[in-house]
């Protein structure tokens, strides 16, 4: 069966710097009916497992290290035997919700093969230091964690301070991501006149469409991290 991108919405709380927020985060499985790669393991393992079914796990991929985007990372990499993947640059992070537990680390323009597909990754700082999006360019799609907020520039979180380089701002006709050539010219998402946002997060869709046919994908609905 081709490749396809499934998903699994689970709820929790986002917690940092003392405060919590009630969330709810998606779950992307990336793959076919043999085996898949795991992006993000937010609040509750049990249907994360039942959306896998018997279908090899390539790895366990946190696009960050926010606590709603890796709370169960561990209990899947048990139970389905498989490494977690995070860029090193949100250890930090990490280390908040799981000091015990190692990853393997990523890297910027790594590629990662699943049901026959490769997925790059590319290191997109600004939410938190150890940002990442996936390009899919076989399924035509990005899943862009929370760097991206639907189709707008995510407001950066968290207590660690990345470079003005860094920053997520849009450039002119394209999306945030631009600088690490995730986008061609023509896939605008955000002008640089569109308004700055002040909260946290808003509200997210599931798939937004590119005006060359991608998706951008957000990991996460709701107002959370």
């Amino acid at each position: 069966m081709s490749p396809r991108i499934d998903r699994v919405v689970t709820s929790g709380q986002f917690c940092l710097d003392g405060g919590c927020w009630d969330v709810e985060n998606n779950i992307w499985l990336i793959g076919d009916d043999n085996e898949v790669l795991v992006v993000d393991a937010a609040h509750t393992a049990q249907p994360i497992f039942d959306a896998v079914g018997d279908r090899t796990v390539v790895a366990v991929l946190c696009t960050h290290a926010h606590n709603d985007h890796v709370i169960v990372a561990p209990e899947l990499a048990e139970r389905f035997d498989a490494p977690i993947l995070l860029h090193p640059g949100d250890e930090v992070l990490w280390k908040q919700t799981h000091p015990p537990v190692d990853y393997s680390a990523l890297a910027d323009d790594q590629r990662i093969t699943v049901a026959g597909i490769e997925v790059r990754v590319i290191h997109t700082p600004g939410h938190s230091p150890g940002s990442v999006c996936l390009y899919a360019p076989a399924l035509g799609a990005v899943c862009s964690g929370d760097t991206l907020s639907g189709v707008a520039p995510a407001q950066r979180a968290g207590p660690i301070r990345t470079s003005r380089r860094s920053s997520t701002r849009s450039a002119p006709g394209c999306s945030p991501c631009r600088r690490r050539r995730l986008c061609t010219p023509g896939t605008a998402t955000t002008p640089r006149s569109a308004p700055r946002r002040r909260t946290l997060r808003t509200g997210s869709p599931t798939a937004a469409e590119l005006p060359n046919g991608q998706r951008q994908l957000s990991c996460q609905m709701g107002s959370g991290s």
